[in-house]
């Protein structure tokens, strides 16, 4: 059971190591994601679009509002995905997934 201890650290770690922009970045491509989702069949493939978006918006939100050099930043970034460890993918992925399901679960609820 350690591994769920170590999988809720890693969701821990990010929910209060962020800034209030980039949960907010999170939150709004999550339920946008879940509000658009046709069938709860589709939440793994909509939770990895949903990540890219969410890395794309990152990137365009460190170039535009952060005034960061475009090409040194890809690059930084490049460089930070590869050293990215798979615990805290998996808890970025958790964090999507739940929250595009719960989205769609209330958009479900409340068309029908």
């Amino acid at each position: 059971m350690s591994f769920l201890m170590d999988i809720w650290n890693a969701v821990h770690a990010i929910l209060t190591s962020s800034d209030v922009m980039t949960l907010v970045v999170m939150a709004v491509i999550a339920l946008g994601a879940g509000i658009m989702m046709q069938s709860m069949g589709s939440v793994v493939s909509t939770t990895l679009i949903a990540l890219i978006a969410f890395a794309l918006v990152e990137y365009v939100l460190a170039i535009t509002v952060g005034k960061q050099n475009a090409a040194a930043y890809a690059h930084t970034d490049w460089l930070a995905f590869q050293g990215l460890h798979m615990l805290t993918l998996l808890a970025y992925a958790l964090l999507f997934g739940v929250v595009i399901a719960v989205a769609h679960g209330i958009r479900s609820a409340i068309g029908r």
